[in-house]
């Protein structure tokens, strides 16, 4: 008898836009999409935490990525989104500059990220391009579990 090898199924990604640059998470993990304004937000904290919401009775971090990843978030606009996931730990709210979409990968089409050998960055899954689109795909559990701030991650594929 010989095994085969089923190769892995296709996976679904939700696309958003952060400081220029495009980004993925697994689309298991998303739970619903929210305008930030939308949000009944009731305490402030820093620059990375940027708060407290509720959403369908969830009470929940805000982790606003644009400051996390060394953009200046400013005001936010219609356009600014907020990502609600549903972690292993939590359920928490994720705030980017806009979702762009949903793609669906499969694993032959990601690439390795140039220049990430040695960067102490395992929630960084791998690059996707095509038709001069490129997305940095991130493994978000890992990514919202690191300790500290996350602000190298950005410069290091700018």
């Amino acid at each position: 008898m010989h095994d085969t090898i089923t190769p892995a199924a296709p996976t679904q990604y939700l696309s958003f836009a952060l400081g220029g640059l495009e980004y993925g998470i697994d689309f298991a993990r998303v739970q619903e999409l929210r305008v930030l304004k939308a949000l009944e937000r009731f305490a402030a904290a820093g620059a990375i935490v940027g708060g407290v919401a509720v959403s369908r009775g969830v009470i929940m971090p805000l982790v606003d990525m644009r400051a996390a990843f060394g953009t200046s978030p400013g005001a936010p606009d219609p356009m600014t989104d907020v990502i609600i996931l549903k972690l292993s730990r939590c359920t928490m709210g994720m705030v980017v500059d806009g979702v762009t979409g949903v793609v669906t990968l499969a694993p032959d089409q990601m690439a390795p990220l140039p220049g990430a050998q040695g960067v102490q960055a395992d929630y960084l899954v791998g690059l996707w391009q095509a038709g001069g689109r490129r997305l940095i795909l991130l493994d978000i559990e890992r990514l919202m579990s690191v300790k500290g701030p996350v602000a190298g991650a950005r410069r290091q594929f700018a």
